[in-house]
């Protein structure tokens, strides 16, 4: 709701309501500024906004515009909100008048930004002031009444024009759909000189001597008055709100609402009224409309002793009936209101849903930030107490009675610890990107699978989770560096040559353990995260811990058992803007005697940042020595100091930076392996290497792994998946083979004398199948028997982590 508000406020102050807030306007008194031959008045504003706490307005805001007053006398002539026609957005407008000795009169229209900046778009000067029936309205523009003569003038072109109509009184100014802005005023009666007009209107118009009549401004034509209300209320009305105007079949209908002289409130409908409602007060003077959450029409009533009332539309029933009303639209009208209020009950509903799902997240976001704080208390040795859940309406998974505990946590690593599994914690700024590494020892990685790492900030952040989202890479740096040791997966496993037997099931756990043992010799030792720079740089000094995450395999007996999950704490780094400003933690490639200096943990902040494409380049009738040529020439390319089989592009320009890996398989295969910063590189590169290649010349984009890779891999996968399954079924089938040996064997003799006997007559021999029988069907029980609660939950997790491992290779195995 926005529109002016009348209060008792000194004679320079206005207060306009807009988007929830009033705006209070004051004009200070022209004075003398030093050194200036004018005086200045000052318009300012206060943006208040409603405290439900202290139920106080309090300001929130400010703002001032200086008006220069030479010899004059300056005054608020109102204040409203209007829509700018260039931007189509509402804004506060306020409309300023200066007189001057010699009778001219300057008036200023300015607009208030949500800035609280005052622009001047209109300027014009009157030889009259204004007094009656000033209205703002679209453009903004300004409209008022002299000399019973409609004026306005636009912002656009701030020229002073006049209407072809004569009135007494402008009763109200707003939108008509399909018509634009339109005044409905009251004149003098204008008898028709013809009979053709409506007997009612005519008659009304000549007992009471006045009308209503409507104009369009833009479209500059005249409206039938009687459509908005009876001419007969033209002698009392005092304000008038159009709540509704739309067009039905060519029809224009309004709805319209009115206060009288006589204290009423009365509610039209296309010129017919359908309600009234009395006053509590006498003399009301404004009008006007607002509409609750609930979608209910409310009116407000101001009188001119400063009272304010609030009128429902459903309150306006007198029981005023008219023949022409149809009983079929009276159960419209119910039907109508019936579904307003159940979609207002499924509106409330979905409301409380909301708020309810809001209270949930807000839930698991406390419990995560507690989560990840008693992580870090954990990996660094603190005591950490835990909250109670009942504060938090949960259920605690502690076997307590609500005391809170103290969890006992193993002491903190200390760096001799850390260097059993450490070598080297690193941290690299590449680009817009943070690169952390940990380079591992090699006995640590024979003996632990699945690694990643985790940045944990160490600030105590509470509205925020401390947990840094990352993505990680495995790398694999040394003397003889391969290309392909870069994944952010598992290693593919070696050629397996062997057949499945499943008699001698132990041999094969045997043999698969020892290939599980070569795998891991073939582990990356180096570990990356990832993660956006900017984010941390808002917080200008960021401390984190840096955790690293791995399942630590055990090997008893030569069989693979289940696997733990750890975390430990590989150490801190800190992190800030300074730092990164000095080049502290930037990489350093620079060229030295046909050689790139950078380190080993610059290669691998540049592969972990990079997007690895492999290809292989087949030609049919000539060798590839262009790739070579075209690698140390235009791309010119240096090799690593520290890696010979990895180049780096200087090149000037988006490729710099890009690393190459060329390998020859052949004089006529090779594979091109290139690490860029994102895939408008990789292209460029594609298109400068394809103008070198020979004619026929192959180049196919290499999947994650060969279809024979993958192929032995998914072997070796669908094995472990059977292992898993067939070792917490081993106990149940070794008893039931041990149960079914004495009769399952062929040409076994009997040496049970009773069971002997029996076998000596045909009632015996019956006695004995049936006993056999019985013995038969207890052993499928046995084999059947239900399984522990928790062991089935490990059973079923292990096969589910097995299934889909095997998955996995398959999907890669369909995409190769």
């Amino acid at each position: 709701m926005c529109g002016e508000i009348k209060m008792l406020l000194s004679e320079q102050q206005h207060v306009l309501a807009y988007n929830g807030e009033l705006l209070v306007f004051q004009l200070s008194k022209a004075k003398r500024v030093e050194g200036a031959a004018d005086r200045t008045a000052k318009l300012c504003v206060r943006r208040m906004a409603f405290d439900r706490d202290a139920q106080l307005f309090v300001q929130k805001s400010s703002g001032a515009f200086s008006v220069r007053a030479k010899h004059s006398e300056t005054e608020i002539v109102c204040c409203d909100c209007a829509t700018r026609s260039k931007t189509g957005v509402v804004l506060p407008c306020v409309l300023v008048k200066m007189k001057k000795h010699n009778g001219v009169v300057e008036h200023l229209l300015l607009l208030l930004h949500s800035s609280d900046r005052f622009e001047q778009c209109c300027h014009f000067r009157l030889d009259y002031e204004l007094k009656e029936d000033v209205r703002l309205f679209a453009g903004p523009s300004v409209l008022w009444r002299h000399a019973n003569k409609l004026f306005y003038v636009s912002s656009d072109t701030c020229t002073v024009l006049s209407a072809p109509v004569q009135l007494s009184s402008i009763a109200w100014m707003g939108e008509i759909e399909g018509e634009g802005t339109v005044v409905l005023g009251i004149r003098a009666a204008c008898l028709p000189e013809s009979e053709d007009g409506d007997e009612f209107s005519t008659s009304d118009r000549a007992i009471w001597g006045s009308e209503f009549f409507g104009y369009a401004i833009e479209m500059q034509k005249m409206l039938t008055g009687a459509r908005f209300m009876p001419h007969a209320y033209s002698r009392v009305v005092s304000s008038v709100c159009v709540c509704k105007s739309e067009r039905l079949q060519k029809q224009l209908r309004i709805s319209a609402a009115a206060i009288t002289q006589k204290n009423q409130l009365i509610w039209f409908q296309d010129g017919v009224p359908k309600g009234v409602c009395e006053l509590p007060y006498e003399k009301p003077c404004l009008i006007k409309t607002a509409v609750t959450s609930s979608n209910d029409l409310l009116f407000i009533v101001s009188f001119s002793s400063g009272n304010i009332c609030v009128v429902q539309r459903e309150n306006l029933q007198s029981g005023i009936n008219y023949k022409d009303d149809v009983p079929a639209a009276e159960g419209l009208q119910e039907n109508g209101l019936l579904t307003i209020q159940a979609l207002e009950t499924r509106l409330q509903a979905g409301l409380a849903s909301v708020r309810e799902l809001q209270q949930h997240l807000g839930l698991k976001k406390r419990v995560i930030l507690q989560s990840c704080r008693a992580l870090i208390d954990l990996v660094e040795g603190r005591n950490h107490i835990l909250p109670s859940a009942k504060k938090e309406g949960l259920v605690s998974l502690w076997d307590d009675v609500g005391k809170p505990h103290s969890v006992s946590k193993e002491p903190s690593l200390t760096p001799k610890l850390q260097d059993h599994f450490i070598e080297k914690l690193w941290q690299r700024v590449v680009g817009d990107n943070l690169v952390v590494g940990v380079k591992l020892t090699e006995s640590f990685c024979l003996s632990v699978s699945d690694i990643s790492l985790s940045l944990v900030m160490d600030q105590d952040f509470s509205l925020i989770s401390p947990i840094i989202e990352c993505r990680n890479k495995i790398i694999k740096l040394n003397k003889v560096f391969s290309a392909l040791s870069v994944s952010s997966c598992q290693i593919e496993p070696p050629q397996k040559k062997m057949k499945l037997d499943l008699r001698s099931k132990n041999d094969l756990k045997e043999e698969f353990h020892k290939r599980c043992s070569r795998t891991q010799l073939d582990k990356a030792n180096t570990v990356t995260a990832v993660t956006s720079l900017s984010p941390l740089l808002a917080f200008h000094r960021v401390c984190c811990a840096v955790l690293l995450h791995a399942k630590k395999q055990k090997h008893q007996n030569g069989d693979l058992q289940k696997s733990k999950r750890m975390t430990l704490l590989c150490g801190k780094i800190l992190l800030s803007l300074e730092d990164i400003s000095n080049g502290k933690y930037s990489l350093n490639m620079l060229k030295d005697n046909s050689y790139c200096t950078g380190s080993m943990e610059d290669i691998a902040a540049i592969l972990a940042v990079s997007i690895r494409s492999s290809f292989q380049i087949l030609s049919s009738d000539c060798t590839l020595t262009r790739v070579n040529s075209w690698l140390l020439g235009e791309m010119e390319c240096v090799p690593f100091k520290e890696c010979h089989d990895m180049v780096f592009a200087h090149k000037a320009g988006n490729v710099y930076g890009t690393v190459f890996s060329w390998t020859l398989k052949s004089p006529f295969e090779g594979v091109l392996t290139l690490f860029c910063r994102s895939l408008t590189v990789l292209f460029q590169c594609l298109h400068s290497l394809i103008r070198v290649l020979p004619p026929r010349c192959d180049v196919k984009l290499m999947k994650s792994g060969s279809k024979g890779v993958l192929t032995e891999q998914l072997v070796l996968a669908l094995e472990k998946e059977m292992f898993t399954s067939r070792s917490f079924l081993s106990s149940k089938e070794s008893k039931a083979e041990n149960n079914l040996t004495w009769w399952n064997e062929p040409g076994k003799k009997i040496n049970d004398a009773p069971v002997a006997s029996l076998l000596d007559s045909e009632d015996g021999v019956q006695q004995f199948r049936e006993r056999l029988q019985n013995e038969k069907e207890q052993c499928m029980l046995s084999m059947n028997e239900t399984m522990d609660g928790t062991l089935y939950q490990e059973v079923a997790l292990k096969v589910a982590e097995a299934q889909l491992s095997s998955d996995m290779i398959v999907w890669r195995l369909s995409k190769s």
